[in-house]
């Protein structure tokens, strides 16, 4: 047995430059804590002198890499540790079943048993492929900065590579139980698993792609209507296939459009526009190739997800109420607009505004309000405008040169045709978003429902806020609401709130809710995970 010592890095280390590839897409290795002095052990000197060691593998070992193995051989005593068959073939399997969470398992190819080269070279090479495997498990193989940012009020207090280590050092015992620790236990994620990991074992179910036309309404003739019962049929929406080729749309077909715009996030009225014929003429590759890249998007979720909070699927228009871990409560949102995007990020609710004035963002001013002002010199009046100064007094509208106003500010008095209706919920980010009421309740019954200028319109937001205060707070906010009055009401205890980005995930009863993806995301994820489908 080898005396343990504490484990350094050869300042000397040349990495060979790697040509760039999708693999420069993925999760850099994580960083570890600088190592101390020379390890004498045959293992810590092959990795300190991998260059020279083992050529063949040191151009795939990055610095932080080789930190991470020097600190998880020093862990196990300095050892080789995959000379055993049974352990070597318990990782094997856990590194097959990676397809069931959308992983390529060749990604993390071991080197042959029975290989010639290097003994420690091997086994060093198994170690980087374990401990990586357990990584993109955990936490994602694309690096989330790099695709669909999300912003942290606070960054994470966890240790990344404490958590892989400690599932490596599991799994040395117990394989499975390393793997499963370290994929993630939110619901969100085992429930999609669930599902992918049946679908990917089945043919993909084939058909044929709905053609464009006017708006169809229930009740009309078109002839589309064969091709839009087959396509149906084909996705499981009709329980017969249709007979004949009837032209007009009618019920028992009107009710099957019904659930499939209802699962697929769609103003479920039964009527055919460009929205719905568009979620209809997604393949099935696509499709299946959805569920893989949502599996990645919910591995970077779940290590933001808190028991308890508020939980927004900014793609769906969707927020959840999370208590001790289940989802207690929903309600619909409209959110920003493509050009407008909402952004995703991670804080806590610390206060409300009752009764809010609306102080206009500086890009709302200059591309929506500033030209309706030049074209309708009543337009102040019409929504109840004020111009007030930079340091917030009152301007004359009449002496203000519109074409060149220089530093003045809008602002919308508290009323019931504020856009931020009764009631904001605040929290810090860098990108002045929140949650709050509108009088646009009409447009609720829309989907998909981006329509918002960045912030998050709530459809309920009174019943969002008793979730979020005790009683107390809930009766005197109440009381100021009454007077009409604009208050700021600090909650006693800040609430978390998630903002991420996800097209689909799996209903109560096990079914499939699809998003329309409104800011194109899912081709670029598909494309950096190596999708066939493309």
């Amino acid at each position: 047995m080898f005396k343990k010592h504490a484990y350094y890095v050869s300042i000397c280390l040349l990495v060979a430059p790697l040509v760039a590839t999708a693999d420069a897409l993925m999760v850099d290795s994580l960083p570890v804590t600088a190592p101390s002095p020379v390890n004498s052990a045959p293992i810590q000197q092959a990795l300190a002198q991998l260059p020279g060691v083992c050529p063949e593998l040191a151009p795939r070992i990055d610095a932080a890499a080789q930190s991470r193995l020097q600190a998880f051989y020093q862990q196990q005593g300095d050892v080789p540790l995959w000379s055993a068959d049974e352990r070597r073939q318990a990782l094997q399997s856990q590194l097959l079943m990676l397809a069931d969470d959308g992983l390529d398992p060749t990604h993390y190819s071991l080197p042959p048993a029975n290989a010639t080269a290097n003994v420690l070279c091997n086994d060093i090479d198994t170690s980087r492929q374990y401990l990586q495997a357990l990584q993109d498990l955990h936490y994602g193989r694309l690096q989330q900065s790099r695709f669909e940012p999300l912003w942290h009020a606070q960054p994470p207090a966890r240790d990344p590579n404490t958590e892989v280590l400690g599932f490596a050092a599991t799994g040395l015992h117990d394989m499975a139980q390393a793997f499963d620790q370290a994929r993630p236990s939110a619901d969100l994620y085992r429930s999609l698993r669930n599902v992918y990991s049946t679908a990917r074992q089945q043919p993909l179910p084939h058909w044929e792609a709905v053609a464009s036309g006017p708006l169809l309404r229930p009740g009309m003739e078109d002839p589309r209507v064969p091709e839009l019962a087959r396509r149906l049929y084909s996705g499981g929406y009709l329980a017969q296939a249709p007979a004949g080729n009837g032209r007009q749309y009618r019920d028992e077909l009107v009710t099957a459009v019904k659930a499939f715009q209802l699962s697929h996030s769609l103003q479920s009225d039964g009527v055919i526009g460009a929205g719905t014929v568009a979620e209809l003429n997604i393949s099935p590759a696509i499709r299946r190739e959805q569920l893989r890249i949502n599996l990645e998007r919910f591995r970077w979720l779940s290590q933001d997800l808190e028991p308890e909070g508020v939980l927004v699927n900014v793609a769906a228009a969707q927020l959840s109420v999370y208590q001790s871990g289940i989802p207690v409560w929903q309600t619909r949102l409209q959110v920003g607009r493509a050009e407008r995007q909402t952004p995703l990020l991670k804080s806590r609710i610390t206060r409300l505004t009752l009764n809010p004035t609306w102080t206009i963002p500086p890009t709302i001013m200059r591309e929506d309000k500033l030209p309706a002002i030049r074209l309708n010199p009543e337009y102040l009046r019409q929504q109840n405008l004020q111009v007030l100064d930079a340091e917030g007094h009152p301007l004359a509208p009449e002496q203000i040169d519109w074409a060149r106003p220089g530093n003045i500010l809008l602002r919308q008095e508290a009323g019931p045709r504020n856009p931020l209706g009764k009631i904001v919920m605040r929290f810090p980010n860098p990108y002045s978003v929140y949650l709050h009421d509108t009088p646009s309740q009409p447009l609720f019954t829309k989907g998909p429902r981006a329509f918002s200028s960045g912030c998050v319109r709530v459809e309920q937001p009174l019943l969002l806020r008793d979730l979020l205060v005790t009683p107390a707070e809930r009766a005197r906010t109440d009381e100021l609401l009454a007077t009409g009055v604009t208050h700021e009401f600090r909650l006693a205890t800040p609430v978390p709130v998630l903002l991420g980005y996800w097209t689909v995930e799996v209903d109560r009863q096990g079914g499939l809710v699809y998003a329309p993806d409104i800011y194109g995301r899912d081709l670029v994820l598909m494309k950096a995970m190596g999708s066939q489908a493309l």
